[in-house]
């Protein structure tokens, strides 16, 4: 395995690679933990300059979803303790709502829309009597619930201590036994900010897909960052299992949502590292990264070659295929997450696509799906469709039943128009806890309590008849 590699963005399909420059983080960054789940625990820190006595502190180092009751402000080397009486909390969305309730019961211009003729539209002035969604405005001596034209807000507010703020911004009140100065550290937990991870698997061009084939496999973390804040740079951490959070009120957001993929040039980053982390494993990029509001960023974490994929052909019984609808035999890629495979470390759940070089030395898309986190020495399986010349009918024989059992029969033929002889493995889904296979015409895996697993060869260009009879007693 080549590992979880350098932070890379890299065009995996055309060969090239692009390797995005190793940073080291200053003291002042961000330390982000981002979850799957659409949040992100913040680290970074505040200067206190406090004097004895209550204290004003200010800080616009947060974002506009920062859940006001996670906050912890503290000395890390806990020699000043801090004892924070009030917190006030401003998320910073400013809307046209926002600033008429800001200017409620004052007197504002607005601009009136111009005329047919053109020109500029006249300006008017209106009291905001009442704000909030449904408007009063007074306008000459008389009261309308519609805003007379563009409301013209006044460049600042005149309350400097509730003015406008343009930046999320945290208030406190401190109170301090001493004078002290020093750096704080501030956590809180976000929302508006999520990573994936998604996987590309190449496998080159054969004409026997049958056997086992090796491929490359490269993985991508693509991180979202929706917090209407900016990190000029931070240092991050991706945190993968299925964590508690309790889904709350959520600030909206300042800004609108805009996608964007940022590709960097450098040389060699440091490698992303995994440890095990109470119930969940943590994977950290050990780099300073710079993530603007709205952006998509895509690192690439994973690089292995000679990764051997078995594929597997498989009909179940409860896909509804019968003589009347044949059904067509879903195709399935196995790859075992082992250092013997060059694999072996836990892999975070994530959409996995498949792709295959054409005899022409094309990349070909052939299916992709949804694969859970993967410990180490299990196996990953990903069905990437339906096999176009693999198929089954199937249907029942028999049946017989009493008050205490019932028996049945089953006959299932499979087709194979490949020019090579496949494996179809029938999964049967027996429909009572208590049961027996009292005939077959072939051996079968148990593989629950209630599925069993016939493999069968079924030859190029022809066909194999798997039949099976079940005794079912209550």
């Amino acid at each position: 395995m080549r590992g979880f590699l350098a932070v890379a963005v890299a065009v995996a399909l055309g060969g090239m690679s692009i390797v995005a420059a190793a940073q080291e983080p200053s003291a002042s960054a961000t330390r982000l933990t981002i979850y799957n789940e659409d949040f992100a625990v913040a680290r970074t820190t505040v200067p206190l300059t406090l004097k004895p006595g209550v204290n004003e502190v200010t800080t616009t180092s947060v974002t506009s979803q920062l859940e006001p009751d996670s906050v912890v402000l503290r000395d890390p080397e806990s020699h000043n303790p801090i004892q924070v009486l009030e917190q006030s909390y401003d998320s910073a969305v400013v809307t046209q709502g926002w600033l008429l309730e800001k200017y409620e019961g004052q007197t504002i211009d607005f601009q009136l829309p111009a005329p047919a003729s053109g020109g500029v539209g006249q300006t008017i002035q209106g009291k905001i009597v009442r704000a909030g969604a449904d408007p009063l405005i007074e306008v000459g001596g008389k009261l309308q619930f519609q805003l007379p034209g563009v409301p013209l807000f006044p460049a600042a507010l005149q309350n400097t201590t509730d003015g406008l703020v343009l930046k999320p911004t945290l208030r406190w009140k401190i109170d301090a036994r001493k004078a002290a100065s020093f750096p704080a550290e501030l956590d809180y937990i976000t929302h508006g900010m999520k990573w994936q991870a998604t996987y590309n698997v190449l496998i080159p061009a054969t004409e026997d897909t049958t056997g086992p084939e090796k491929a490359d496999v490269m993985g991508w973390v693509t991180i979202e960052n929706h917090t209407g804040t900016e990190f000029p740079e931070a240092t991050i951490q991706l945190m993968a299992g299925d964590v508690a959070n309790v889904k709350q009120f959520r600030p909206r957001m300042m800004n609108k949502v805009l996608d964007a993929v940022e590709v960097s040039a450098g040389i060699v980053a440091p490698q992303v590292t995994q440890k095990a982390f109470d119930e969940f494993h943590l994977y950290d990029l050990h780099r300073t990264v710079a993530l603007k509001n709205g952006e998509t960023k895509q690192v690439q974490f994973l690089e292995a070659a000679g990764v051997v994929v078995q594929r597997r052909f498989e009909l179940d019984n409860q896909s509804g295929y019968d003589e009347a609808n044949p059904g067509n035999a879903a195709v399935v890629e196995k790859i075992k997450n082992s250092e013997t495979n060059h694999l072996g470390m836990p892999i975070p759940a994530g959409r996995l696509r498949v792709y295959r070089r054409d005899t022409d030395g094309q990349v070909q898309f052939v299916g992709e799906s949804m694969i859970e986190h993967t410990p180490s020495e299990q196996e990953i399986n990903v069905v990437t469709g339906k096999a176009f010349d693999v198929t089954g009918k199937r249907r029942q024989t028999e049946a017989h039943s009493s008050s205490h059992s019932s028996d049945e029969s089953y006959e299932i033929k499979l087709g194979n128009q490949k020019s090579q002889a496949v494996t179809v493995h029938v999964l049967e889904h027996l429909n009572q806890q208590n049961w027996k296979i009292t005939a077959r015409s072939g051996e079968f895996t148990k593989k629950d309590a209630n599925t069993v697993d016939f493999a069968v060869v079924v030859p190029a260009k022809g066909e194999a008849v798997l039949t099976y009879s079940v005794h079912y007693s209550w």
